[in-house]
């Protein structure tokens, strides 16, 4: 098996194991968090803009963390900069519990890696406290497109390389990386189009028939798709999505990509243990609240709870699948 199809393996392994449950890290009771959190409120970092899919997610689960922690959960957005003014904030902060924030990944793995963007932090700056959902990547073409299967595009774009334009929603991205993947292990040679206003903009580049490919993830197309306005070739996940069943994942197509988006809730680094536990327990019992759960399938975006240490693991898999293609979109950005 090459170190690829370990790799992928593993990180399917991983991401099936969402019947497990309890705390992610070791805990102990201590003095430190006899009191947490007492009256005083905690502020949730979200390191993107109000509305989008990050944001949405915070605001269902913020409710919960209210009542299960007994105080105030403010969001607050601070967006900017592929989520890094929001994650440079919240490792800044005091480890304390007071301060937590939503993270997704890849933007909190990746921010870190290229020495160009000025990070402040790096990965073990965060204490990962449980993942909320995935979003996996997909694939889509108009309806109307000669390219009616994966392959007929994988060959169409090994036939005429670098003539076929694909959207992201800006360099090292998820979608970036995503395509970048996806060349790497089919040997076709999709052209990234950056759209750095967002998902918005990259759908209207698309719909206006400015960019063939349609990239981006699954929550983004489930409109479209029942609207007939774009046909999915294909899931970068280790299954199919519950909202596109009929749509193969990249691995039945015979190709080893995997490519999602994982959402959940970090600490900056050196809690203590028992408000850490405080903190994973009250998370777990609102991310899996059966409401919450119905909210964000309504959303489109598919809740797949795994705990701390599984999400730390998750992060882990994540990077060895950045650094290995950063040399891609880093090229790309020069």
């Amino acid at each position: 098996m090459s170190t690829k199809q370990l790799r992928i393996a593993a990180a399917a392994a991983l991401m099936a194991s969402l019947a497990l449950s309890g705390c992610g890290r070791p805990t102990e009771s201590g003095s430190a968090g006899d009191g947490f959190p007492g009256n005083k409120p905690i502020e949730l970092v979200v390191s993107f803009a109000p509305g989008g899919a990050v944001d949405t997610a915070a605001r269902l689960v913020a409710p919960e963390l209210e009542k299960n922690l007994g105080t105030n959960v403010e969001v607050v957005n601070r967006p900017g900069a592929g989520g890094q003014i929001g994650y440079t904030e919240l490792t800044g902060a005091k480890a304390d519990g007071y301060t937590i924030g939503a993270t997704g990944s890849p933007s909190v793995v990746v921010s870190p890696l290229d020495p160009a963007r000025g990070a402040t932090y790096t990965r073990e700056s965060f204490q990962p406290l449980g993942m909320q959902v995935v979003d996996p990547a997909v694939v889509g073409v108009a309806p109307d497109s000669p390219y009616e299967s994966l392959s007929s595009l994988i060959d169409a774009a090994k036939a005429a390389p670098g003539t076929i334009t694909a959207t992201t929603t800006g360099i090292q991205t998820g979608e970036h990386f995503a395509i970048a993947d996806m060349n790497e292990v089919t040997g076709a040679e999709l052209s990234p189009v950056h759209f750095s206003e967002g998902q918005s903009q990259a759908v209207a580049a698309f719909l206006g028939n400015h960019v063939q490919v349609y990239v981006g993830s699954t929550s983004d197309v489930i409109d479209l798709v029942k609207q007939n306005k774009i046909r999915v070739l294909g899931v970068m996940d280790t299954q199919r999505s519950k909202f596109l069943p009929d749509v193969p994942t990249f691995q039945e197509s015979g190709y080893d990509v995997v490519s999602t988006t994982a959402r959940g809730y970090s600490a900056p680094a050196g809690l203590p243990d028992a408000v850490s536990k405080k903190l994973q327990e009250a998370l777990k019992s609102a991310i899996e609240k059966q409401e919450v759960v119905t909210k964000m399938t309504d959303l489109g975006l598919e809740t797949r709870y795994l705990d701390a240490t599984q999400y730390e693991q998750l992060w882990t898999e994540q990077e060895t699948t950045y650094k290995e293609l950063m040399p891609a979109v880093s090229q790309e950005a020069n």
